[in-house]
C-alpha cells in the first residue's frame, strides 16, 4: 500500500463501474494501493475478478451488473451499501464508443452510448448522493469524459455528444452538491490503448490510425496514466477541487 498524505482513502468505501477492464480497472489497482475499500461494477463477473486478484488490499466487494438496467439500480445499491458502509466515491469509468460517419450513425446507435455513458451515471449520482446512501460529510464524484466533448472528430458525433453531456452535467452538479459537500468532477482523456479503443481502431485505416496516434506530441497513453489523475481527483485531501474538467492527452489539445 502506498503512503502518500496526499492522497489517502482509508476508511473511504469507493464505487468504480467499468471495473472489468481498461481504465476502470487502472483506477480500481490504484486506488487499491491508497487504501480504498472498493465495490467493483460491470457486466463480466469473471473478468471483475480478474480486477480484484489485482488490488494490493481484497477489501472489496464485485456487483456484476448491467447498468442498462436502471430500475433496479436504487434497491441494488442500498443493499450492497448496508453491508459496505457508506460511499464516499463514484467513479464511473464504464462507457461504450460505436465509431461512426454521420451516414450510418443511427438514432439507436447513438442511444445506446447516451444510456451507458450519460443516463446510467447521471443515475448513479442521484442514487449514491442520497443521505442514507453517500458520507454525512460529503464525497467525491469523478466521471470519466473524453477529449472528444471538446474537439472534433470523424467518426465520433455520437461518442461526442454523450461525452459532452457527460462534461457538461457534471459542471452542474458541481454546483448544485457543493453545499453538501460533494464535489464532482471530469477526467478526460486522450487516445488511451484499452480494449474499447482497440475496437474502435478496427474501423480505421493503418494510415488513419498511425496519423492518429502522431497527433499526440507526448505519444499516446496507458490507463495507468489516467488513474493516477482519478485518485489525486478523487482524494479526501483535495477538498477544494469542484467542478474542473483535467484534461490528460499527452498535449493533443494544445497543438
Amino acid at each position: 500500500m502506498t503512503k502518500d498524505p496526499f492522497i489517502d482513502f482509508q476508511g473511504k468505501t469507493v464505487w468504480v463501474t467499468g471495473a472489468s477492464s481498461g481504465i476502470g480497472r487502472a483506477v480500481s489497482v490504484e486506488l487499491s494501493r491508497r487504501g480504498a475499500r472498493l465495490v467493483l461494477v460491470g457486466r463480466d463477473e469473471k473478468r471483475l475478478r480478474e480486477t480484484a486478484d489485482l488490488l494490493e488490499d481484497t477489501n472489496c466487494d464485485i456487483l456484476s451488473w448491467d447498468l442498462k438496467n436502471l430500475s433496479e439500480m436504487e434497491t441494488t445499491i442500498k443493499t450492497l451499501v448496508r453491508k459496505t458502509g457508506r460511499i464516499y466515491g463514484l467513479c464511473h469509468s464504464a462507457g461504450i464508443v460505436e465509431t461512426r460517419p454521420l451516414s450510418s450513425n443511427s438514432m439507436e446507435i447513438v442511444q445506446s452510448m447516451l444510456d451507458i455513458n450519460l443516463m446510467a451515471g447521471l443515475e448513479l449520482a442521484r442514487i449514491v448522493c442520497r443521505r442514507d446512501v453517500m458520507e454525512e460529510t460529503g464525497g467525491s464524484l469523478l466521471f470519466i469524459s473524453s477529449i472528444y466533448a471538446l474537439v472534433g472528430m470523424p467518426g465520433q458525433i455520437g461518442y461526442s455528444a454523450s461525452k459532452g453531456a457527460v462534461t457538461a452535467a457534471a459542471r452542474a452538479m458541481a454546483v448544485e452538491l457543493a453545499r453538501r459537500k460533494i464535489r464532482v468532477n471530469t477526467l478526460s482523456p486522450g487516445l488511451v490503448k484499452t480494449d474499447m479503443i482497440a475496437g474502435a481502431f478496427s474501423a480505421l485505416s493503418k494510415t488513419q490510425s498511425t496519423a492518429l496516434e502522431e497527433a499526440y506530441p507526448l505519444g499516446t497513453g496507458t490507463p495507468e496514466d489516467v488513474a493516477r489523475a482519478a485518485a489525486f481527483l478523487l482524494a479526501p485531501q483535495n477538498q477544494w477541487i469542484t467542478g474542473l474538467d483535467m484534461i490528460i492527452d499527452g498535449g493533443y489539445v494544445a497543438r
